[in-house]
């Protein structure tokens, strides 16, 4: 059988076919899944997306009609996958429910530090043998506070860097994590979480309820001083808020690794075009922002977990057997996902 891979990076491409070598046959292309690209799909009954692809009514209509049954996303997210109209459509769609967490805790501790010890300018005054401390001025991480804003895997592992760097935890989930009390974290309310903290990072899902849980309420109560990561999802920070915030001379320095409206822009060379989002315009001339492209999953163990669970997933369809990484059919009495220390974390990727 032919497998078509979408929104494949040329890293990944060997190591997808690599994976797939001897079971089956497998197309991998560059571009991302969309309603423009979705025809593409015609014939194909395994399909396999990236966290990008886009996978509301419309698309999963068209991949219905052209034949398509099964949806294997490469990814731990899925908010991008309308699972009622899948379900609906009788389609199987399973993601990848783990994969090395300490990538993106590794990720968001780089862009901690890079940002709180002004790396990238000063990478960038020695290429021009400027070697000036004006401005580069940081600050020790052990001793201060740091507000781990959900705490499954990844902010587990995030947590367990800050216990190293000697700092004061603070944790906010519906669930607390054992194994981040016994690390000496105290679980407390958001607001105290946000006022008490010199360093907050988001580690949670993309859900209804933390969509913009940093919004203008939030970075209100936040210290002018504080740090701000997330390497998490985008929709989780009110990005023309926090514009808003940055143009007041707050915050010490902002990590973003992800972006709200990043469909269409991230994993994409956009180096010669004019990109009319104003926002993340904006938000890049901030000398104490760091934005990079949703990379913080992309390691080479992380990559190798995500395409081995993929591989997995397309056997166990084929073999009508069901996997935790199964979306679509639910189970009995599905609840749907939520954001306690027991789930998976959301990152992925992608």
């Amino acid at each position: 059988m032919e497998i078509l891979a979408f929104g494949v990076q040329s890293d990944e491409k060997p190591l997808i076919e690599k994976a797939f070598a001897g079971q089956h046959e497998v197309r991998c292309l560059d571009v991302f899944l969309n309603k423009d690209t979705a025809p593409i799909a015609a014939g194909y009954e395994i399909i396999s997306t990236s966290v990008n692809a886009d996978l509301g009514s419309g698309v999963l209509q068209t991949l219905a009609a052209g034949g398509t049954q099964m949806i294997a996303q490469r990814s731990t997210g899925f908010n991008n996958i309308d699972l009622d109209v899948a379900e609906r459509l009788a389609l199987r769609v399973a993601r990848v429910s783990y994969y090395s967490p300490y990538s993106v805790a590794e990720f968001a501790w780089t862009l901690a530090m890079a940002v709180n010890r002004r790396i990238i300018r000063a990478a960038s005054r020695t290429r021009d043998f400027d070697f000036r401390l004006d401005g580069l001025l940081g600050r020790d991480m052990r001793g201060r506070t740091v507000g781990v804003i959900g705490t499954g895997k990844i902010g587990e592992a995030f947590t367990r860097i800050a216990h190293g760097f000697g700092m004061k935890l603070l944790g906010w989930d519906v669930a607390e994590n054992p194994a981040c009390t016994e690390l000496g974290m105290t679980y407390v309310e958001k607001e105290r979480l946000l006022a008490e903290s010199d360093l907050i990072s988001l580690h949670v899902p993309l859900l209804p309820a933390t969509h913009h849980i940093i919004g203008e309420e939030a970075l209100a109560v936040m210290k002018d001083d504080a740090i701000l990561i997330n390497s998490s999802r985008g929709g989780l920070v009110d990005t023309s808020a926090l514009v808003t915030a940055l143009r007041a001379g707050r915050f010490t320095g902002v990590g973003l690794d992800v972006y709200e409206a990043e469909a269409g822009l991230f994993f994409l060379d956009k180096s010669l075009e004019v990109v009319d989002d104003d926002t993340l315009a904006r938000l890049v001339t901030f000398p104490n922002v760091i934005v990079t492209s949703h990379q913080a999953y992309y390691t080479e163990d992380a990559v190798a977990q995500i395409i081995d669970a993929t591989v997995q997933n397309v056997a166990d369809y084929l073999a009508r057997r069901r996997s935790d990484n199964v979306l679509v059919p639910r189970p009995p009495q599905d609840q749907g996902p939520s954001f306690g220390s027991a789930r998976p974390d959301p990152k992925e990727r992608p």
